[in-house]
């Protein structure tokens, strides 16, 4: 059996992060291992509280997992501060993990902040170049690249720079807040750029929904599929899982995992 990795925050109700990307990997047949980043006090209404762990002990989780249950592809979410960036990335240099899937998570479905200002320097200059892929949704791609990225157009070019500036081998910026009845995303990779489509569901069940999309590219990337076929049958998954979610919550709610 193929085996991922996620390296992200906790979220206690189990929509997104930690319990999320487990949920995803166990759907697509790989067994899940976890390094916790990060612990929130959450429900489908918002972020309460959120702590960062001790970064000795995220390298030391890391290390763990890596001597005994190396993975075949790993992802991170939530990763709070600079320290804990950096103590990531060490981490994956150290054992050579690869390839790795970075969701710069900065900002919940909720609105709350979950990431440090001091973090976002840190991710730009340690976790870029070592991602297979980066997914950034319009906010996140915005402060990676330092400028807005309101429409079709600037996320290509946000994709462009992440990946010919900035290092990452490939970025899909995600397009899910711009307007309209249709969904388009962007991955820029090998050089060329290619829009992925869906029809926009109208919904509140759409908390996790980056975490779930990484999860599951990490997820079939250990079972050594393509980059760009495990993007375009992530994105599948992820409608699906958002238009059979649960509807359990009185916010944001969790996707369908099992989709």
């Amino acid at each position: 059996m193929k085996i991922a990795l996620t390296i992200a925050g906790s979220d206690s109700g189990g929509g997104a992060g930690i319990q999320a990307d487990l949920k995803t990997f166990h759907r697509f047949g790989v067994f899940g291992t976890s390094v916790l980043a990060a612990i929130t006090a959450q429900n489908t209404h918002g972020v309460r509280a959120w702590a960062a762990v001790d970064a000795a002990l995220i390298a030391a989780q890391l290390d763990a997992v890596a001597e005994d249950l190396r993975p075949h592809a790993l992802k991170s979410g939530m990763l709070a501060d600079a320290a804990v960036v950096e103590t990531v990335a060490a981490g994956i240099r150290r054992h050579g993990l690869a390839p790795y899937v970075l969701d710069p998570v900065m900002v919940a479905t909720s609105g709350d902040v979950l990431l440090a200002p001091d973090a976002v320097a840190a991710i730009a200059r340690d976790l870029l170049p070592l991602a297979a892929l980066v997914t950034p949704n319009l906010g996140e791609a915005a402060v990676l690249v330092g400028e807005p990225v309101p429409d079709v157009a600037a996320m290509e070019r946000a994709a462009r720079r992440l990946v010919d500036d900035m290092g990452a081998g490939a970025a899909l910026v995600k397009g899910g807040h711009l307007p309209g009845d249709e969904l388009v995303d962007v991955l820029y990779a090998d050089g060329a750029i290619e829009r992925f489509r869906h029809p926009r569901l109208h919904t509140t069940s759409t908390h996790g929904t980056g975490c779930t999309l990484s999860a599951a590219v990490a997820a079939l990337l250990a079972e050594g599929r393509g980059l760009r076929d495990a993007v375009a049958e992530s994105l599948d998954f992820v409608h699906r899982a958002i238009a059979t979610a649960p509807g359990i919550g009185g916010g944001h709610g969790p996707l369908n995992h099992w989709a």
